[in-house]
């Protein structure tokens, strides 16, 4: 049996007085594509400053690779929720970023990046400036800001939030075409439940603050899921089932919406 890539294990976290995780326990398998689904506010985006480094757990254990992970491990390529493009950085200046953070040359930079624009629906547009691009072009710029950096796993909170609702369901079509293609592994913040049950492999539920794990979801449905009838069908009772759950009168007094 494969070992999990990434795991969580009774992961504590506060900000001053107020919890915001209590004993999270969650993994993730090698080339899996996990989203962390739950109620507004529950501590979803502190699980990535969590494995990035912003802050510390008050107790528990990260284990990447089977090993605690160390303060210095950096094995997470991170996509924030706005594509944080520098207006002033042309287009292929703004993907090799992170490759230049990491102190390769900008010409370096750009021979690693530049065969991939193609296939991220960018070519032509190299030397444009941000400006310039559609929000879904910007999206794919963003995506691959992060994923040259060639780390192990990627870290995308809320990626298509903004969108229009047309280029969000382009554009994750697209995305579940190139994770099927690069078998990345993959942890997606969302509030989105479609958007989870479509793109994902398991689906890790959080309860309201402090957030613990309340379900873990498999969704054994066949890929790809945006063109196959059975999938679209089967998913929407997923989805239903999830709903259900983030919607029960025990979640929603947890949240502080019910007397």
């Amino acid at each position: 049996m494969t070992a999990p890539l990434l795991s969580l294990d009774r992961i504590s976290l506060s900000y001053g007085e107020i919890d915001v995780l209590r004993d999270v326990s969650l993994d993730v398998m090698p080339g899996e594509f996990v989203s962390i689904l739950g109620p507004s506010g529950a501590g979803k985006s502190t699980i990535f400053k969590l494995l990035t480094g912003a802050v510390a757990a008050r107790s528990g254990e990260i284990r990447f690779a089977g090993r605690p992970l160390a303060p210095t491990d950096r094995p997470f390529a991170f996509m924030p929720q706005r594509d944080a493009l520098m207006p002033w950085r042309r287009i292929i200046d703004n993907t090799t970023l992170g490759l230049e953070v990491q102190g390769l040359r900008r010409k370096q930079a750009h021979q690693r990046v530049r065969p991939l624009f193609e296939e991220f629906g960018l070519a032509g547009f190299e030397q444009h400036y941000p400006h310039a691009l559609s929000g879904g072009m910007r999206q794919r710029a963003a995506l691959l800001r992060t994923v040259v950096q060639d780390r192990p796993v990627l870290l995308i909170d809320e990626p298509f939030g903004a969108l229009d609702a047309l280029t969000r369901n382009q554009m994750q079509i697209w995305l579940e075409a190139m994770w099927l293609k690069h078998r990345w592994t993959i942890i997606l913040i969302t509030h989105d439940v479609r958007e989870a049950v479509m793109l994902s492999d398991r689906i890790h539920l959080l309860s309201p603050r402090p957030a613990r794990v309340e379900q873990t979801i498999a969704v054994p449905l066949p890929r790809p899921r945006f063109s196959h009838p059975t999938a679209r069908a089967e998913a929407a009772t997923i989805e239903t089932s999830i709903l259900d759950f983030l919607l029960s009168p025990q979640i929603q007094e947890q949240q502080g919406q019910l007397p």
